[in-house]
């Protein structure tokens, strides 16, 4: 397997009463191709910290990064954002329809010499995420919470990214739905992307292995 995106030394603060706190301590974590880490912790402990300091979203951070072998110092931000896609705990919906919704990546000026995938690609994605029922032409913001959080995980995977990083992606998820983000999580994996998954209150059975992170510090806690 190929490493995708490594990390050396991740170290980050968050203000506190008595001045800064040690959120990440040297952290070292590397993703492999085709391999599903689930991240574990207790509350707190910094694990929504970690998948914004790997996306390059948290300017304070210290360490290396290096995606394809390739350091974060010679990508440019952008450029990094395309291959390395988090999906934050929650996800937005704008205002407009689902189908202005799934294209929003394609708005941005890196993407303008990219087209944006048409209405068949989009009902084809929908429909393969149980959402046959959601019109494109539909309001995003009339969506439930579960069809809202797999109408922004499609969103993410359209562009294509060589690393996912989910953030509890089934907080407050029925079971169906939370299946559903299961699924796409293990077909982007088994194409080689390499997916990092904040669990809390549900373990993902299908994780290449586990790693917990408790006082600035990640641990290897099991690997299939």
């Amino acid at each position: 397997m190929t490493t995708l995106l490594e990390a050396r030394g991740l170290t980050a603060d968050r203000p506190g009463d008595e001045g800064p706190v040690r959120v990440l301590d040297s952290v070292d974590l590397a993703l492999e191709s085709g391999t599903l880490t689930e991240l574990v912790g207790p509350s707190g402990a910094g694990k929504t910290t970690l998948l914004l300091a790997l996306a390059r979203l948290l300017p304070d951070a210290r360490g290396s990064l290096a995606l394809d072998g390739v350091p974060a110092e010679e990508i440019d931000i952008p450029a990094w954002r395309m291959r390395v896609a988090l999906l934050p705990q929650r996800p937005t919906m704008f205002a407009g329809t689902v189908a202005e919704n799934l294209r929003v990546p394609w708005r941005l000026g890196v993407r303008s010499a990219e087209s944006p995938p048409d209405d068949t690609a989009l009902r084809e994605a929908l429909d393969r995420a149980g959402l046959s029922g959601v019109a494109l032409e539909r309001g995003a913001t009339r969506l439930s919470v579960g069809q809202a959080a797999r109408v922004a995980l499609l969103r993410v995977l359209l562009t294509r990214p060589r690393v996912l990083l989910l953030d509890e992606p089934d907080a407050s998820l029925d079971d169906a739905s939370a299946e559903q983000v299961r699924r796409f999580t293990a077909e982007f994996v088994s194409g080689g992307g390499a997916a990092v998954r904040v669990s809390h209150a549900r373990s993902d059975d299908a994780a290449d292995r586990r790693v917990r992170l408790t006082g600035g510090r990640l641990e290897e806690v099991g690997r299939a």
